[in-house]
């Protein structure tokens, strides 16, 4: 190319754009071909069209002419990008259930990476979310976590274009949309009676203070003695040092009788309210509950009654119930913290249909009141014309 230069048009049919820039054809896409800065450079005008080609190597020439163009910056690969997000999620202190997840996700992109030979960044495109995306349907993983991962994958890319570590989107002009939720279990109150009615003594504290509060189990595991205000009468719902709750909410919960009755008989020998009971593998007592072990103490439980449901089942009868007895969506929000809409919505739907199938009582009972109010009327009236005809009789009879 560099024997050209003096030339309007090469050999290899390249074309003098200004001064400094010439293009030429590579397949069906145009590329710039110039000097700058002791190097040759040939990067892609992303486009088939000449005319398209000449108006991009024209900015370029401005540019150069101007001492402005700074090379595209190369794509990162794939596993410098995610060693970098992951050093960012840990500065903004993301939590380690968090990280583990997107750790995961990447672990799997990098499989599907070497499978698909991709080199860098740039291969992380919309072909390759359609592929991964097939491949996490043929693991039969639910919607929702498919519609999670794909949006971890494109805040990887997002990150990498906000640290200049890629030139251009590949994923530009994703679609992503949102799975409606799915309905989860959630436990009557005559249910949440049996399964406290027959949890072991070693977790009935803990499963009581997840269905008399709406906590979700980190914010039990990490709930503290100066968690509980008594002045206040609230359990505070704040950051600890290594954990902080979900989307940031900090919170205060009122304490019902039924949780105050619980904390008056918890010891507070230890920092943590609620602590797992020794065992063979940890016989120290006062140790933070973990999610593994509470869950399986309530499977089992759960199995005894036949009943469907995990730890999170907890809360969702705890609002469930709320809304059914008539508590404000917004108070509701105040003692739970972030709940999406689309959430809301689902207990809402429990909510409407009890509140339908009470009118259908009221409707009924009214038309049994109405029934009785007519059967009483007509067997007055049959008196009523009984009592008459007798009379008539007894007239008819005097008269004769």
């Amino acid at each position: 190319m560099a024997n050209e230069a003096d030339s309007a048009e090469g050999a290899d049919g390249s074309d003098r754009v200004g001064e400094h820039v010439r293009i030429f054809q590579r397949g069906n896409v145009w590329y710039a071909n110039f000097q700058h800065g002791g190097k040759q450079h040939r990067p892609s005008l992303n486009t088939t069209s000449k005319k398209e080609a000449r108006r991009k190597a024209l900015q370029i020439e401005v540019k150069l002419a101007a001492g402005q163009w700074n090379p595209a910056p190369e794509a990162a690969t794939v596993p410098q990008a995610v060693a970098a997000y992951l050093d960012f999620l840990r500065a903004e202190e993301r939590s380690p259930k968090t990280l583990s997840k997107y750790t995961k996700v990447f672990e799997r992109v990098a499989e599907l990476g070497t499978e698909r030979k991709v080199k860098n960044l740039l291969g992380i495109d919309l072909a390759f979310i359609d592929a991964y995306r097939r491949k996490r349907t043929d693991d039969g993983v639910a919607p929702k976590t498919k519609y999670t991962e794909t949006v971890i994958v494109r805040q990887l890319v997002l990150f990498a274009l906000s640290r200049n570590m890629l030139a251009t989107d590949p994923l530009r002009g994703l679609k992503m949309k949102k799975p409606k939720p799915t309905t989860q279990p959630c436990w009557t109150p005559e249910q949440l009676t049996a399964i406290l009615a027959n949890a072991p003594v070693t977790v009935k504290s803990a499963f009581t203070l997840l269905a008399e509060t709406g906590m979700r189990f980190g914010e039990l595991a990490w709930l503290t003695w100066e968690d509980v205000d008594v002045e206040a009468n609230v359990l505070r719902i704040r950051p600890k040092e290594g954990w902080k709750p979900k989307s940031g909410d900090c919170r205060a919960i009122p304490i019902s009788p039924v949780v105050q009755e619980i904390l008056d008989a918890l010891p507070r020998r230890w920092r943590w309210v609620v602590t797992m009971p020794p065992s063979a593998t940890h016989p120290t007592s006062g140790r933070q509950w973990t999610e593994r072990r509470l869950l399986s103490a309530l499977k089992q439980v759960l199995r005894g009654l036949d009943f469907p449901g995990k730890l999170h089942t907890f809360r969702h009868a705890f609002i469930s119930n709320a809304l059914l007895k008539g508590t404000a969506v917004a108070v509701v929000r105040e003692w739970v913290g972030h709940v999406d809409q689309q959430v809301i919505d689902l207990y809402t739907h429990v909510h409407n249909n009890a509140s339908q199938t009470a009118m259908q009582r009221l409707a009924e009972a009214n038309q049994q009141l109405q029934k009785e109010d007519k059967s009483r009327d007509s067997k007055e009236a049959s008196s009523a014309q009984t009592q008459h005809t007798r009379k008539e009789d007894r007239n008819e009879n005097d008269a004769k």
